[in-house]
């Protein structure tokens, strides 16, 4: 993509991605926001947590969300390429067969062969390449086959279109005191925090949560730049090979910080979930990790909130 500043993400433009999202003939719901107390989850704080259920889209993660802006928003029948490990893919190739595109899902050969078919079964192409190769692929198919590079995670519409998640957020809980999100390659965190301090809640506290093996935007904000390493964790879909420029850019905005959680935490979180009634893969588990392994500070007689791809956010029940 090209260069795009942070100041391109106005709360106009989020209003506009989120009517586009609503409306949406890829059929993206307002997901249910639940408390944690109606649930049989252990929680050993003292705070008020909600949890927004994007397990529960059509396409099984927030994807879709982005997904919806960035077609929306560009000339139909067209060819586009993309990489993913396999949730964004998954919404890619929904949206193409939706909107009879052709496409092309460059994943890393570590990425589970169960996601490759079902991708596959949309018609839409997937190549395995390690994943040190993910955009030397992409560009080649940009320059060779003439196809149009749709990012999935470092695109101005699709953190437009994942603000809306931030937006349903606040009509459930307005003002929470602090908001947790599972980061990979930051498009959601970006977006749900510009959507979260544009609408004028200056005080909430935004955390984004990465495993230790894949913490690109961790290291981005210790370094001030986006940077990349060598990814490797059971979340494969937080651990993209770097962290995107515009989502670094609208995290060091708005983020209070990133906290790590190491795979044996993320295990733990998807047994604990699943002994709850939900399913939740491990890549949407790591913000309820970081709230139980207590890595969120300061959370006492707090309003969370948080997401399946859950996202925690915090309210304090005594305000």
């Amino acid at each position: 993509m090209g260069e795009v500043s942070a100041d391109a993400v106005t709360m106009d433009l989020l209003r506009e991605a989120r009517e586009t999202v609503r409306g949406s003939p890829l059929a993206v719901i307002n997901t249910p926001m639940i408390p944690w107390c109606q649930t049989t989850l252990p929680l050993d704080v003292r705070c008020n947590i909600h949890i927004k259920l994007e397990n529960m889209q059509r396409t099984g993660s927030f994807k879709i969300r982005g997904v919806a802006n960035q077609f929306a928003r560009r000339p139909k029948g067209g060819h586009f390429v993309t990489m993913s490990a396999g949730n964004y893919g998954k919404s890619f190739a929904y949206a193409s067969k939706h909107y009879g595109t052709k496409g092309k899902v460059v994943m890393p050969e570590t990425a589970p062969v169960s996601r490759s078919i079902l991708i596959q079964s949309f018609g839409v192409e997937v190549e395995r390449v390690p994943t040190t190769c993910l955009m030397n692929v992409v560009n080649r198919c940009v320059q060779e086959d003439d196809m149009t590079f749709l990012h999935s995670y470092d695109d101005l519409d699709l953190i437009a279109g994942h603000a809306s998640l931030g937006m349903e957020v606040l009509e459930a809980v307005p003002e929470p005191d602090v908001v947790v999100v599972c980061c990979g390659g930051g498009g959601l965190l970006a977006g749900v925090a510009a959507a979260i301090k544009l609408s004028g809640c200056d005080k909430t506290r935004i955390y984004g949560v990465e495993p230790e093996g894949a913490c690109t935007m961790y290291r981005s904000f210790i370094e001030k730049r986006p940077v990349g390493m060598d990814t490797k964790s059971i979340a494969s879909g937080l651990a993209p090979p770097f962290a995107g420029k515009l989502p670094f850019d609208l995290c060091q905005r708005y983020v209070e910080g990133i906290v790590l959680i190491n795979d044996e935490e993320i295990k733990a979180a998807v047994s604990t979930l699943y002994r709850s009634g939900l399913v939740v893969e491990p890549s949407g588990s790591a913000a309820f990790a970081a709230i139980v392994n207590n890595k969120i500070p300061d959370l006492e007689e707090k309003n969370v909130r948080k997401h399946l791809r859950l996202e925690p956010a915090v309210r304090s029940p005594w305000q």
